[in-house]
């Protein structure tokens, strides 16, 4: 299969590509940063650098790879979390305009899509995810609400948040299934420390 992963870069991209790559999938790695497209090709992805808010070049870009999926796991995020409340209208505008980007650069080849979002509680006065996943299903593809994440690159590093959480390398390795399930919303979430356990694509509770 040929994937596109816009956000490649980012904590969950970086350990999805390799085990794409594992899996026997050729893989587009987007990044908008030229320094990082040295480590994609490293991890085995075709690195692609292009700013989802440049439509144009988006389009040609996906088009060029001719996918079968595009995965949306982008996001605009500070290094710290202190600045979070900050960067919301950076973030906000990756879930809006960027996944609009997105979203129509793969209708162009009727390419799957599948994209990152939240599984805690959206405040009733953010609608921004909510129009995400709106614009995701509408495709129709498949949103993952995702639950908080902790592990190296994360805010979290060492130790995990209140539920819902999930280490991200289990979040990586869990959203491989999202390839086979059908349009719709899925969760990747563990929940070990309510008697359960850490459960992937297709296993909504």
């Amino acid at each position: 299969m040929r994937i596109f992963i816009a956000g490649a870069s980012g904590v969950i991209g970086i350990r999805l590509l390799p085990l794409l790559v594992t899996a026997g999938h050729t893989v587009a790695a987007m990044t908008r940063s030229p320094g990082k497209a040295g480590r994609l090709r490293e991890l085995g992805g075709e690195p692609v650098v292009c700013d989802v808010f440049d439509a144009g070049a988006l389009t040609l870009a996906v088009t060029a790879f001719q996918p079968d999926v595009v995965f949306h796991q982008l996001t605009d995020l500070p290094d710290d979390a202190a600045q979070i409340a900050a960067f919301a209208a950076r973030n906000n505008r990756i879930r809006g305009e960027g996944t609009r980007n997105l979203i129509d650069a793969a209708a162009a080849l009727r390419a799957r899509v599948i994209a990152q979002s939240i599984s805690w509680e959206i405040p009733a006065s953010s609608t921004a995810t909510s129009e995400h996943e709106r614009m995701v299903l509408g495709a129709p593809g498949v949103v993952i609400r995702y639950a908080e994440l902790w592990g190296p690159g994360t805010y979290y590093e060492s130790e995990p948040p209140a539920p819902p959480r999930i280490h991200v390398d289990d979040a990586a390795r869990l959203t491989l299934p999202a390839l086979d399930v059908p349009a719709g919303v899925t969760m990747v979430i563990d929940d070990r420390g309510l008697g359960g356990s850490a459960r992937g694509t297709g296993e909504q509770p």
